[in-house]
């Protein structure tokens, strides 16, 4: 077998690959026996048609397969012997096979070649303050009593500011079209509520009915209401106020397992104080990957960046999915998104990709112990039994996912501790 690697860029590569006539030949031979055992040629009783009928009838077919089994061991056999890793299925083309000719094609693909990453002691990183100051805990408290909140019926006056109105309501909309909510429950100060809706109800009492129009402005967010007029009747049938706890020891024993409101305050900060350092590991990890990102002296290759844009989106879609959203039908422009994670896609990849060549610079291994946690990990979060999770992954190829993901941990703890942090 004759091959030449020709270099299109740093990372594009052609292999042209040209198959001896004896090989390909003989494997057409070997197919021609194949179909002559399973086909039906009239005039000869099934598997007596002589191979000169068979290759001639199924000449396209057996070509085709002959072409399709011998490049795929060409190009593995090349690449092996060259020792060239292709990061994704070589594009096979300018294929030509017949009998009496030697296969020849071109097989078209992207590796990652060696390159130094740089020195180490110039990352520099920034630790954000993780310190909680005394009004973040006043903030995470006065949540807590938000969460907490009971509604209680107001009587002997309107509806007011920051009350809940629980109506029958009909709305008709500039075509016509009436929908009836019964029993829908309007916090006065939403948000959502239409402009202009709030004044409308503000004085109305229990058993009161009142229609009027809304106007919606034409820069209104909702396209299809946006400079249009749509009517409201509503029939008041009450009236709730919101109430929230004192905060107070009897708040914190209401929360479960505080005896004193301080004790509730020490958890609150001590919560916040957490999610503050991971805040701050975060940041700082982002910083890290986008120097790392720098680094790369090559292109990324495009199929690897398309693949990391496909993971971001099947994951979007996922999010989508379990808020109960159709992605099919949720209105998104999905050339649009695939466009705007272009940037974000790319550097994702090129600091994994400096991270990887540290890695195996630098000898960085993941023992068998470690994939052994992670599986338990991975099983204790999922409910899963750790035997039937790893048992799965060994099937979908997901412990070298695994390994590699946990490598690149110790690519990150690695740098971190020899980069400058401020």
């Amino acid at each position: 077998m004759k091959t030449e690697l020709v270099d299109v860029n740093e990372t594009r590569k052609n292999l042209r690959v040209e198959i001896p006539q004896d090989t390909v030949d003989a494997e057409i031979d070997r197919v021609a026996r194949d179909y002559s055992r399973r086909a039906r040629v009239p005039g000869f009783r099934p598997g007596k048609a002589p191979a000169r009928v068979i290759k001639q009838r199924y000449k396209d077919q057996i070509l085709q397969d002959v072409a399709h089994d011998l490049i795929a061991r060409a190009v593995d056999d090349a690449l092996r012997e060259r020792g060239v890793e292709a990061v994704e299925t070589p594009e096979i083309r300018d294929v030509a096979v017949d009998e009496g000719q030697p296969l020849t094609f071109t097989a078209s693909f992207d590796t990652l070649p060696t390159f130094d990453p740089g020195d180490y002691s110039t990352l520099s990183l920034r630790r954000p303050s993780t310190s909680v100051d005394d009004a973040a805990v006043a903030q995470a408290l006065q949540r807590l009593r938000e969460r907490a909140a009971r509604y209680e019926p107001v009587e002997g006056r309107g509806i007011d500011h920051g009350d809940t109105a629980v109506v029958d309501l009909d709305r008709r909309d500039a075509n016509g079209r009436v929908e009836r909510h019964p029993d829908a429950s309007i916090e006065l100060g939403a948000k959502a509520n239409p402009p202009g809706f709030d004044a409308e109800l503000i004085g109305l009492a229990t058993g009161d009915t009142k229609s009027f129009t809304i106007h919606y402005p034409s820069d209104y967010p909702i396209g299809e209401l946006a400079n249009t007029d749509v009517s409201y009747t509503v029939t008041v049938k009450g009236v709730k106020r919101r109430v929230l706890p004192e905060l107070d020891d009897e708040f914190a024993k209401d929360l479960g397992e505080f005896d004193t409101l301080e004790a509730l305050r020490a958890r609150v900060r001590d919560e916040l104080e957490h999610e503050a350092r991971h805040e701050a590991d975060r940041e700082m990890r982002a910083h890290l990957m986008k120097q790392l990102a720098g680094r790369l002296p090559f292109e990324v290759p495009h199929a690897l960046v398309d693949r990391e844009i496909d993971r971001r989106v099947e994951e979007f879609a996922r999010r989508l999915i379990d808020q109960r959203i159709d992605p099919r039908q949720a209105g998104i422009d999905w050339d649009a998104f695939r466009d705007s994670q272009h940037a974000a896609a790319r550097e994702a990849v090129a600091s994994t990709i400096v991270l990887d060549e540290i890695a195996r610079r630098e000898s960085l291994q993941v023992t068998a112990e470690d994939i052994e946690r992670e599986v338990n990990t991975y099983a204790e979060r999922s409910g899963r039994a750790p035997a039937a999770l790893r048992a799965a992954l060994e099937k979908e190829g997901g412990l070298s996912r695994i390994s590699a993901g946990l490598r690149r941990e110790k690519a990150i703890d690695f740098l971190t501790a020899r980069a400058t942090i401020a």
